[in-house]
């Protein structure tokens, strides 16, 4: 078995950073420039953040920005890379990390 960081990080459909969708953002990183191991990207049906606002997807609200989580693994030691790029993007109390027992190589 082997030892890797997963990584889940929580922000809000068409959020945006530097003019850009942040989700399509964080993944083009991890994918092109760190080349995680895997990501998924999650997209809630409802959610609250720490301001307490409801977002929920239902027929009578067209335009919400429901909840996406977006989860990658790698080493410990990739993730170190990364942790520091995420935190300029995404604000660190919406960052979470642990350790897991993998069975890949």
């Amino acid at each position: 078995m082997t030892t890797v960081s997963v990584v889940r990080i929580y922000i809000q459909e068409g959020e945006k950073h530097g003019g850009h969708n942040l989700m399509e953002e964080i993944f083009r990183m991890l994918h092109d420039q760190y080349k995680v191991r895997g990501v998924t990207a999650f997209r809630g049906i409802a959610g609250f953040g720490s301001k307490g606002i409801v977002r929920a997807d239902d027929i009578l609200r067209l335009n919400v920005h429901l909840p996406l989580v977006l989860e990658f693994f790698d080493t410990p030691e990739t993730v170190d890379t990364v942790l520091p790029r995420l935190q300029e993007l995404v604000p660190a109390d919406h960052i979470l990390r642990w350790e897991a027992d993998c069975g890949c190589p």
